[in-house]
């Protein structure tokens, strides 16, 4: 029977109302989604983390199978289906009358607790969550109440739950349990046959938050139950290896549960009387206690009527368990399934032109007489005659410049300079003359500055150190001014950022709580010149950025991207304020996004931008009261004035020819023994054996014998760092590490937008020097925080991915959105605006295959359940989406890092050293985790096997290192792939070619071919012979510049050598050996807290 179309109920987060009016859309239907899509049969006998339910009657077993519900006899064979459409319905259980059958559906948009009769007729929603969505329901004995379990989240993606009891009729619940914090799970509810006990399982690790890489050896699950008579809760399994998965028996005498016993899942029966266990069997696959576990630890399964027998599911297959003599029958199954498969979302993505226009304008700020926008873009200042004029820069230094601020008089403009070698300072530069003099004489990393009202006095704010620009000359960090004509600075609070001066500039305003990706908790204060009589002028908990007025009586905001404006009223305590708030009226100016934000001086016009577009908005065009207001607020502009910046492409001059190497083409499996690379510029002209490839006399020969050529690595999943939000340094260390160890293309997903699109143009333009750098920008995050995305409808999908894709962003990150209709409006945006989605798989099973069905461009992550079986191999391959694994990461097992470091010495490679600081090396690889080696082999190696069959199947798996180790960690994915089974050829495409094909960028980059990018390495030894060879790197080339990987100076027609990085500088403190090479350290974090 075919899933039917439900209603969406009240929205997401409670979502700001619309300030302008929109037309009504119709209600989205989860089973039949817009765009292309195909249909597809196929039978299977196996399926993977299969649910199962006896009829009280036992004769019947209801199932679940690749999202769809099927009943079969209890004797097995062709299994009749109940519940199949692209909705995801699993978790069937029969009532105890055996009339109805409870499951969890989505197609009411969410994961919601539905029923039907036995027979598949009458679907009924029961509870209509839209947040705090519902699985795993269980019936009370009366069969008029159910017990599920309720998703809890707050800042951290994947949340906890909590048990409710519901009315059958639905309503909105009564809660059972309380959750101890908003990270460890309580899941698995059933009830005890006299309906008084609710028994489930907890995660009950130590630490009380989520923690990868736990112990499935200790305790990490217990089974508690909850008393309904006394509302108490006690223990009832605990212990090594944990105990999840409670299923009581039919007399209420003995618990069936399933426990980890070394690197094996096994079913025991615990005696409820006596406290005795047994394990009745070991065919069990491998739970999942190490990973989230929203929907459950392992699939539910039940007891026979007689008490005798357990059915459960294990090795792909439905098995009868005998309890007394511990043996197993399979129960034979036959599933015909059908499939609705939505089009794989995939573009086309140019990789190299001439020019390029720049999206990124950073620190955008106009004149006072509204003719002249200054800012930022690629690292230098920039000046544009406004409305039509063609950007030019606004020095000739070699300094990277940023976050100008216009004097009074709108003469001299006040901005922050950058060397690695010397720091940063503080600078004014005369408009007229174009003199540039440095304000400050002590090193630091200055920040933001802004004129006081007068002119005379600059505020600014000294930053503490980071690990892209270092540690030293940052002991004092905090809000200054100094005179601005140069002197003394003033020390004046050590809290906040973004400081500007009041009107009067007696005082001065700061914003606490950080910026993106910062506290929930935010302020805005104000202090006096000297730090004193501190008052909080502002709270709230989403804004990112306040802008007062220059007269104080106006503050602009960004609250979740967008751009508001309301009165500033300052009443002399406190006040609360955000696009909902009530107590004054307030407006939205941008549609989308908007950065940038200042006021024109006479407060009556906000100025901001976003990606390569200026905007301007008069107060009087949003307030009705406001003198010469029209009769009708106008709708917001989504047009502005194109900044039109346009820069030449960083590509070199001359010819290299590598000859005499073994080169993998990654063309098909050819493999050229002493062929030889042509490169003129940046394209590779010719390939193929040396003897038939004609070298020009002005061409700078490299013999390579002995050497094997191969195309880059690409690495589509790789945290580069650029969770920061600042200026950044001239050379910035993750890059260089990835290039050494020769990655020559990195996808970022989840990333600061502004930072990392504003260094992908840095690097294209040749002011730095890094990978090929793309990103998702700030991912569309599903949980809480100052960054998360809003999405209740279509509209609302459009316009976050409008806003990334201004950043000249081409994927975006679906962050774990809960609900599946949320998840499929971004693909359908995403397919309106040519963009690709990599979500996060998150480490749900479920959420993983739906969205394969949806037509997301891939996978991120493992998929947690492993192994995988025919129905998820077949079910995959009927589209075109990837995966990227991972495995360095590993979901539900051990991190895959923790192999290399327990098997190498990791801290004796110098070139690892040489490129990244000393301490990251040193605290990861010194003090080793330690595990046997089944443990890995029930870890990343069983990942990987599912990796090698989804291969073979046509499944294309791509190489993601996670950014755990710049550099060297591709290596250590690539070797994680070949370990899975994979072919050292496999793997090696997995690496470069299935990478370009998943970006889109297969037309140029992944293979060495004639007319591609020349994007390629030059290694000392074969990796077709041993794979882990592909970590002897003599020569990385990007776009056609060839690099001495040991070093990364610039070789081939070049001679340029590499600056030294922050933590190779006098007096870094961190050198090793001492008095060599300086080291230093590194803050690893993600977007998400993840």
């Amino acid at each position: 029977m075919l899933k039917r179309l439900l209603f969406l109920f009240p929205a997401l987060f409670g979502l700001l109302q619309p300030i302008f009016s929109q037309e009504k859309e119709p209600k989205w239907d989860v089973n039949n989604p817009p765009g292309p899509f195909k249909e597809v049969e196929f039978s299977l006998t196996e399926g993977t983390w299969m649910n199962l339910d006896v009829s009280p009657d036992g004769k019947t077993i209801a199932f679940d199978l690749l999202g769809d519900i099927y009943t079969m006899p209890i004797g097995g064979g062709q299994a009749k289906v109940l519940r199949q459409g692209l909705a995801w319905e699993v978790q069937p259980r029969f009532s105890p009358d055996g009339k109805k059958i409870l499951f969890t559906s989505d197609a009411g948009g969410g994961d919601n607790i539905w029923t039907m009769n036995a027979d598949g007729s009458g679907a009924q929603q029961v509870t209509k969550e839209n947040f705090r969505l519902l699985n795993n329901a269980a019936w009370m004995p009366d069969g008029q109440y159910i017990v599920a379990r309720k998703h809890f989240t707050s800042s951290r993606s994947l949340g906890a739950g909590e048990m409710w009891l519901y009315h059958i009729s639905g309503g909105e619940g009564l809660q059972l349990t309380k959750r101890k914090n908003d990270q460890q799970d309580v899941n698995e509810p059933i009830v005890s046959p006299d309906g008084r006990y609710v028994y489930f399982s907890e995660d009950m690790y130590p630490g009380g938050y989520f923690q990868y890489n736990k112990d499935p050896n200790s305790q990490i699950f217990v089974i508690r139950r909850y008393d309904r008579q006394k509302g108490e809760i006690e223990d009832i399994v605990a212990g090594p290896g944990g105990a999840c998965r409670p299923q009581i028996s039919n007399d209420g005498k003995h618990l069936a549960f399933v426990r980890r016993v070394r690197t094996q899942s096994v079913l025991f029966i615990h005696n409820l009387e006596t406290g005795e266990e047994m394990p009745v069997w070991d065919g069990l696959d491998k739970d999942q206690q190490e990973a989230w576990t929203i929907f459950g630890i392992y699939p539910g399964f039940d007891w026979m009527p007689d008490d005798k027998h357990i059915v459960v599911w294990g090795q792909g297959k439905i098995w009868k368990v005998n309890v007394a003599s511990k043996n197993a029958e399979q129960i034979p199954f036959t599933v015909q399934a059908k499939h609705r498969f939505q089009e794989t979302v995939r573009f086309e993505n140019k990789v190299f032109s001439d020019e390029f226009g720049v999206k990124v304008i950073r620190h955008a700020r106009t004149s006072p007489d509204g003719k002249l926008l200054v800012f930022n873009a690629a690292g230098y200042l920039w000046k544009k005659q406004l409305p039509d004029g063609t950007p030019v820069r606004l020095t000739q230094s070699q300094e990277f410049e940023y976050e100008p601020a216009f004097s009074p008089d709108g003469k001299e403009i006040v901005y922050v300079s950058w060397t690695d070698a010397d720091m940063g300072a503080l600078r004014k530069l005369n408009l007229a003359t174009g003199q540039s003099a440095k304000l400050t004489t002590e090193k630091g990393i200055y920040r933001t500055p802004n004129f006081s009202p007068d002119g005379k006095t600059i505020v600014y704010r000294k930053e503490g150190g980071n690990d892209h620009q270092g540690f030293t000359h940052s002991k004092e960090p905090g809000i200054y001014t100094i005179p601005a004509a140069g002197g003394k600075p003033a020390f004046v609070t050590r809290q906040g950022e973004f400081p500007q001066f009041n009107t009067d500039g007696t005082r001065i305003f700061v914003q606490t709580g950080g910026y993106l990706f910062g506290s929930l908790s935010k302020t805005m204060k104000s202090f006096k010149l000297d730090g004193t009589d501190e008052k909080t002028v502002f709270t709230t908990q989403y804004t990112n950025q306040f802008v007062p007025s220059p007269d104080n009586k106006w503050v602009a905001f960004t609250e979740l991207y967008k751009v508001y404006i309301a009165p500033m009223p300052l009443p002399g305590q406190p006040m609360g304020i955000s696009a909902t708030t009530k107590a004054v009226p307030v407006a939205q100016v941008a549609r989308d996004a908007g950065i940038n934000l200042h006021w024109s001086p006479d407060s009556k016009r906000l100025h901001w931008t976003l990606g390569d577009e200026y905007y301007s908005e008069e107060l009087s065009r949003r307030f009705k009261f406001l003198e010469g207001a029209p009769d009708t607020i106008p709708p917001i502009d989504t047009v502005g004035i194109k900044i039109g910046l346009k820069l030449k492409s960083d590509k070199p001059e001359g010819k290299i020819a590598l000859r005499n190497a073994r080169i993998i083409t990654m063309k098909g499996s050819e493999v050229i023994e002493k062929g030889t690379v042509l490169i003129e510029g940046n394209k590779i002209v010719a390939v193929g054996p040396a003897s038939r490839v004609v070298i020009p006399r002005d061409a700078k020969v490299i013999d390579c014998t002995g050497k094997t050529i191969m195309p880059g690595i690409i690495d589509v999943h790789g945290h580069l760092g650029n969770f920061r939000y600042g200026i950044s340094p001239q050379q910035q260390w993750h890059y260089f590490a990835n290039l050494a160890y020769g990655v020559t293309t990195a996808h970022d997903p989840s990333s600061n937008s502004e930072m990392i699109f504003s260094q992908s143009e840095m690097i294209k333009a040749g002011s730095m020097i890094g990978p090929r750098l793309y990103s998702t920008g700030n991912i569309l995050y599903g949980a809480d925080g100052d960054f998360k995305a809003v999405i209740n409808n279509l509209d609302d999908a459009r316009s976050a991915l409008r806003r990334t894709a201004a950043y000249g962003a081409f994927s975006v990150k679906s962050y774990n959105q809960p609900r599946r209709d949320q998840r499929q409006q971004v693909m359908q945006a995403a397919r309106e605006q040519g963009i690709i989605v990599v979500p996060e798989g998150g480490s749900f099973f479920y959420h993983n295959l739906s969205q394969v069905a949806d037509g997301h461009t891939g996978i991120e992550h493992n998929i947690p359940v492993a192994p995988l079986y025919d129905d998820v191999v077949k079910f995959w391959s009927q589209t075109k989406a990837h995966n990227t694994p991972t495995l360095i990461v590993n979901y539900g097992g051990l991190n895959g890092e923790y192999y290399w470091y327990q098997h190498t010495n990791v801290w004796e490679k110098e070139r690892l050293l040489r490129f990244t600081p000393r301490a990251v090396i040193d605290s990861r690889a010194r003090h080793r985790t330690m595990a046997p080696e089944e443990e890995y082999k029930n870890g990343h190696i069983l990942t990987s096997q599912s990796c090698k069959k989804l291969q073979d199947a046509g499944v294309n798996i791509n190489l993601g290192a996670h950014g755990q180790l710049q550099g060297l960690g591709a290596h250590w994915e690539l070797w994680m792939l070949q370990q899975g089974g994979m072919s050292n050829m496999q793997a090696l495409r997995s690496a470069t070619l299935n990478g370009a094909v998943y970006l889109g960028m297969d037309k140029e980059i992944g293979s060495i071919e004639t007319g591609k990018l020349a994007d390629l390495l030059v290694l000392d030894k074969n990796p077709l012979e041993n794979i882990r060879n592909s970590e002897f790197i003599r020569y990385t080339m990007l776009n056609g510049r060839l690099y001495d990987a040991e070093t990364m100076n610039e070789t081939g027609n070049y001679n340029r050598k590499r600056l030294p990085f922050f933590f190779e500088q006098p007096g870094s403190g961190n050198a090793w050996p001492m008095y060599g090479e300086g080291q230093g350290f590194m803050h690893s974090g993600c977007q998400c807290g993840n």
